[in-house]
């Protein structure tokens, strides 16, 4: 379908494309197999200005929006889940500070982050804070100029190799989750180290490492917003992101459709191309549908949050929702459709269905997103009676 796109958006996603297909097809099989974070190819996003697409104008980036960021996540995560995991994230940690931080604390980061000088990760899930985001037991107390901070972090993404850090803490426990703050926390600060990296079924191109806070000291000035404003930067900054795991959804759903509609039209079988047969095009057709209908609400919420609506949280989480269950079914049938051969690591769709099952569970599972949109439904219906 034609979404008419301006000059600068094609301009974004043909040179999306053209990495994706030149520079990380090559090489993702190899990404996944020695768990290789993608350095290079982080480096050639920055440099083709990926890296600040979201980003203002006068903080060094490209001025655009969520949309554009969409589409070129998209355009990679056709190619490898992997390194869209890794260039997702790094916008994921930068909304905390694009959205709340102060005029300072933009003039200071946003360029490094827009340059790709440093990557950034977003530090809310725990070992008892994950669907529960509220359940942070990581503490942030003030003494004089700093803020000590101790506990850990779990299983996040480009820990350990990113520069940058949003971290959300507990400052005042006795105020349950509006206890909550959020900090900028750089890698080399004292007190603050990594764990192992995690082993993953998938994305394993992606770094995911444990972050230990033990007293590690933090400037003051780091506080992003107000104290006490930690878990609706937290919410927002996921409300903002959904759409980008969405669009993953719709890459990786793509991607493995195309390799499954090749392959069906060059497997043989009963003397003819099994794309002949009429069971194998239901399923291509189901799959083609699926994709298209979830592109269609993934780009209308992007658009719609770029528009700077208050309350996006239903949109969003239907966006990611929709895209990433289809990602999952249509992974799983491109399987199918390749038989033995997609089951094999010589053919592409065995990591994509892999890769494909994390974007139902990260940035909040498709069952916390079910009880957003019930929530969302429920308040929206007492109002009209």
């Amino acid at each position: 379908m034609d979404y008419f796109l301006d000059e600068e958006q094609m301009m974004i996603k043909d040179l999306a494309r053209q990495i994706a297909d030149e520079k990380v097809m090559p090489i993702r099989a190899e990404l996944d197999e020695k768990e290789e974070f993608p350095w290079e190819i982080m480096k050639l996003l920055a440099q083709s200005d990926f890296l600040g697409i979201y980003i203002p104008e006068e903080y060094g980036g490209m001025g655009r929006g969520g949309f554009e960021f969409c589409l070129a996540v998209e355009e990679l995560s056709r190619a490898c889940l992997g390194v869209s995991t890794t260039y997702a994230a790094n916008a994921l940690g930068t909304y905390p500070i694009l959205l709340y931080g102060s005029e300072e604390q933009k003039k200071k980061y946003l360029p490094e982050i827009a340059s790709g000088k440093k990557l950034v990760a977003f530090a809310l899930t725990e070992a008892n804070a994950g669907s529960d985001a509220a359940g942070v037991q990581t503490t942030a107390r003030l003494e004089g100029n700093e803020y000590v901070l101790n506990g850990t972090k779990q299983w996040i993404t480009n820990g350990g190799e990113a520069g940058i850090y949003t971290v959300i803490a507990i400052t005042d426990k006795s105020k349950g989750a509006r206890g909550a703050s959020a900090f900028i926390v750089e890698k080399d600060t004292p007190g603050f180290t990594f764990g192992k990296k995690e082993n993953k079924m998938g994305i394993r191109s992606s770094s995911t490492r444990e972050l230990i806070f033990e007293n590690c000291r933090v400037p003051k000035e780091n506080l992003i917003g107000k104290p006490g404003m930690g878990f609706i930067v937290a919410m927002k900054t996921l409300d903002s992101s959904r759409t980008g795991v969405g669009a993953q959804g719709v890459g990786v759903a793509q991607g493995a459709y195309e390799a499954a509609a090749v392959y069906a039209l060059e497997r043989q079988q009963f003397g003819q191309p099994i794309i002949s047969i009429q069971a194998v095009q239901h399923i291509l057709a189901d799959m083609a549908t699926q994709i298209e209908a979830a592109r269609a609400l993934v780009y209308a919420v992007a658009k719609f949050i770029d528009t700077k609506a208050k309350d996006v949280s239903k949109e969003s989480a239907m966006a990611k929702l929709f895209a990433t269950d289809v990602a999952m079914k249509v992974t799983v049938d491109a399987v199918q459709v390749m038989g033995g051969a997609g089951y094999m690591r010589e053919y592409p769709v065995e990591k994509m269905m892999r890769d494909a099952k994390i974007l139902q569970i990260y940035e909040g599972t498709n069952q916390i997103q079910r009880n957003v949109i019930g929530q969302a439904l429920v308040k929206e219906t007492a109002k009209k009676k």
